[in-house]
């Protein structure tokens, strides 16, 4: 299949310069950037960008995509009261199908806003596997050790049917939900399978100051700390939120090429705090933004956690550089360096933004016009390993998206009767 866009502004992400010209895509990777097209010829698909921008998708690189089921539920609450008042009591009535139903929902939002990768962190992952699988949305799953229910074995089935799996677009590696959810039990086995797989850990991390004063009473360490010194972190990975690090966490991040994947909607909305990214940015951390799930947002929605993270005491950082985190820092954290930029032989996972949109200012910055005036409305199309799932309005996917949302309500409906 060759798809050809033409008269494109592109911006690849290695760099801060935009072109203009022509993209191809062969199959599922770019196969040429350029002025001279017409060599390569014919095409099954001519696009006319209409000198609007073609960049890299943007990288969710934190949510918990199937919790679409508890958006909007008890605003105005503190994160504590909110999971075991309202998040955990509903999670309890989930069965296995329902993350396949209710990822679906989610993935529709995600092309509909230029997402092209999340880093999904939520139950019952095989069944996100294969819903990511069927819809065609890049993903790493983070999966965890759950005793009397998954085992070492498990994940290590999980493990190899997903990784091993050959040019797929899902992969799967091991976490757990936050230090203080973890008892003494899954601390050990996830120990266990950090070292039998050699993988990368990833977990919820100082993002609260209750979490980090609960933690220093139980260990005598912030809760990094205790993950640190604990040896979790030797193959890499990172934290979730990092809103309330120390200067000296902050320079083991650094030091050991950790990632820290930033949420400032749900920490917004939770009053859980503002992560200090300008500080983070400072000291050479690779710094990726996340929505978190959609309970805790209320929303799946790149743009606005660009414009949140640029303006939430961080108008130091460059807009540029946010666009970034939104980015080519996503495919960092997540493992998926062929889909980080727009070059030849990367990927397609492509986005194409309108910039003659009413809500864009003619005379502004492009990058200043994505981060402080963009939004969902303004992606054109959304391509990922090289398939059109979304085109000016329209999905191009294997189910209606009237089923999709159907089965969700089912679902929802369900879970709140049983409470």
């Amino acid at each position: 299949m060759k798809t050809l866009f033409k008269n494109a502004r592109i911006l690849s992400m290695n760099d801060e310069f935009i072109t203009s010209g022509d993209l191809l895509v062969i199959d599922t990777r770019i196969a040429y950037i350029g002025n001279e097209s017409e060599q390569f010829g014919p095409f099954d698909r001519v696009i006319d960008c209409q000198n609007n921008l073609l960049m890299p998708g943007f990288k969710n690189a934190h949510a918990h995509s199937a919790m679409v089921f508890i958006k909007t539920k008890n605003d105005n609450v503190t994160l504590q009261d909110w999971l075991y008042k309202i998040v955990f009591p509903r999670e309890e009535k989930l069965i296995p199908s329902d993350v396949y139903h209710l990822n679906k929902v989610a993935y529709l939002d995600y092309v509909r806003g230029g997402i092209t990768a999340c880093f999904d962190h939520y139950f019952f992952p095989l069944e996100a596997y294969k819903a990511a699988e069927e819809f065609g949305m890049r993903t790493l799953l983070l999966a965890t050790c759950n005793p009397g229910k998954v085992s070492i074995d498990d994940l290590e089935k999980n493990y190899h049917a997903i990784n091993d799996k050959e040019a797929g677009l899902v992969k799967y590696i091991i976490g757990f939900h936050a230090e203080y959810t973890a008892d003494d039990s899954l601390l050990e086995e996830t120990k266990v399978a950090i070292e039998k797989f050699k993988c990368p850990f990833y977990t919820h991390i100082s993002e609260t100051q209750k979490e980090v004063g609960e933690c220093l009473m139980r260990h005598d360490r912030t809760p990094f700390m205790f993950l640190y010194e604990q040896g979790y972190f030797k193959y890499g990975g990172g934290g979730f939120h990092c809103v309330h690090l120390t200067d000296l966490e902050v320079e083991i991040c650094k030091e050991n090429n950790l990632n820290i994947i930033s949420c400032p909607g749900s920490n917004l909305k939770l009053s859980s705090g503002t992560a200090p990214l300008t500080k983070y940015l400072k000291a050479g951390i690779n710094i990726a933004l996340g929505t978190d799930g959609p309970a805790s947002n209320d929303g799946l929605d790149m743009f606005r956690e660009m414009r949140l993270a640029a303006t939430n005491n961080n108008k130091e950082i460059k807009s540029f550089d946010i666009i970034k985190m939104a980015t080519v820092n996503g495919a960092i954290a997540m493992g998926f360096p062929e889909a980080d930029v727009l070059d030849v032989d990367k990927a397609a996972d492509i986005i194409l933004i309108d910039l003659h949109a009413e809500n864009m200012d003619p005379n502004a910055d492009i990058f200043d016009n994505i981060v402080y005036n963009g939004k969902k409305e303004n992606v054109l199309l959304t391509m990922i390993n090289g398939k059109l799932l979304y085109e000016d309005g329209h999905y191009h996917i294997n189910e209606s998206v009237e089923s999709i949302n159907k089965k969700a309500e089912e679902i929802s409906r369900r879970i709140e009767n049983e409470l």
